[in-house]
């Protein structure tokens, strides 16, 4: 296959896709818009926050006088 038919074809595949449009479930996308505020996941949780927390208050503490 020449390269200026692959081109075509490649050209053709790009056209389809930038312009298919699916036809959409408006329900379930409402439904999923309109969550409960409570029912969302927390954004992130550091799991390695509480093992090194330690090391982080032994450096920021000041030194014992004697």
């Amino acid at each position: 296959m020449g390269r200026g038919r692959q081109k075509a074809k490649h050209t053709k595949v790009a056209r389809e896709l930038k312009y298919f449009s699916p036809s959409t479930d408006y329900s379930a996308l409402e439904k999923e818009l309109t969550k409960a505020p409570g029912s969302t996941e927390p954004d992130y949780e550091d799991k390695w926050a509480d093992l090194y927390e330690d090391e982080e208050t032994d450096e920021d503490s000041t030194p014992k006088s004697k």
